[in-house]
């Protein structure tokens, strides 16, 4: 029989099994193309601002011209490089979308597994926070904030924004702690006089890894969305360059209107080809995590009869018998 349970979604394995299956996510074809994907942009985050050919608010007297061999993106009314501006706009999109997704990671396991683990009035007092944030709307609230500041940068958008945005991920993560804190590892590692923070850490953290990083992964295309959504809207400084920006001064320059396509294709697809990247990561961590999903979890095994059956991890196996007729 395998070693491994199965508590809701989550797959409870021992330690060092864990550690070993782990490395088994990246064989994922799913994980591994949008972990590519991902590489890619940020590779271009952190050198796109100093291989773009130009500068992107320099002007020029090319106005909105279509792609060509000296502007690969064609040109803005003003005959700014499209270009220049998509490669500059790459790394706010990535720092925002990462450093929130980080803090509201952060937030949702202390405070979701916490509450999760200890129960009793702290359970309570936790859970109702989380409904509270739960409810408020996430977006007309970051609207609402970044316009009452005077300057908006990105590290202030992103803090926002993950505020604003563990609620969700803290519940689930509660519900996964309280389906493992009766386990007997769990039960085992207190009974050898284990302390708290060292059972959250080593016992319920690694079975939780799956959860947390799915968590992360949907907030960071929530952070991404959210700050593309707030330059467009024009609620942002339109100085910074994102994807956002470059699409505000598209529409309001009539670009569709005008046929300059080049303008704003671009950004829209940097921002499907991201959003897609992240959700195959997430589509990866759901196989690798649901035995049920996870073709790499069946095994073949022999009975005691000689017959060759296929296993699932963490479920029974199912014997299929040949009918005669």
């Amino acid at each position: 029989m395998s070693s491994i349970s199965t508590v809701g979604a989550v797959a409870v394995v021992p330690a060092a099994k864990a550690r070993r299956q782990r490395f088994r996510f990246v064989a994922n074809k799913k994980a591994a193309a949008g972990l590519i994907i991902l590489g890619i942009y940020v590779l271009l985050a952190i050198v796109g601002p100093w291989i773009a050919p130009y500068d992107p608010g320099a002007r020029g007297d090319q106005l909105v011209q279509p792609p060509s061999a000296e502007h690969w993106m064609g040109t803005t009314h003003l005959g700014q490089d499209v270009f220049s501006q998509l490669l500059a706009g790459t790394r706010s999109v990535v720092f925002v979308g990462f450093f929130a997704g980080i803090v509201a990671t952060v937030l949702s396991v202390l405070i979701g597994v916490t509450a999760g683990y200890v129960g009793g009035k702290t359970d309570e007092g936790l859970s109702a926070l989380s409904n509270v944030f739960l409810v408020i709307p996430a977006l007309p609230l970051i609207i609402i904030i970044t316009s009452a500041l005077s300057s908006a940068e990105d590290w202030l958008i992103a803090l926002v924004i993950g505020l604003t945005s563990w609620s969700w991920n803290a519940r689930v993560l509660r519900a996964q702690t309280l389906s493992l804190r009766r386990r007997d590892f769990v039960e085992a590692a207190r009974a050898t006089g284990e302390r708290t923070w060292r059972v959250i850490v080593f016992e319920l953290l690694p079975n939780l890894t799956a959860v947390i990083a799915s968590g992360f992964v949907g907030t960071v295309i929530f952070a991404v969305l959210s700050e593309i959504t707030l330059a467009f809207i024009g609620v942002t400084s339109n100085t910074t360059w994102n994807w956002g920006t470059i699409l505000f001064w598209a529409q309001g320059q009539q670009a569709l209107a005008q046929n300059a396509w080049w303008w704003f294709v671009p950004a829209g697809l940097a921002i499907a080809v991201l959003g897609t990247a992240l959700s195959l990561i997430n589509f990866g961590i759901d196989e690798f995590v649901s035995p049920r999903l996870r073709s790499a979890g069946k095994t073949k095994v022999k009975t005691t009869s000689g017959q060759t059956v296929r296993m699932r991890i963490g479920f029974t196996p199912v014997i299929r018998k040949e009918v005669s007729k």
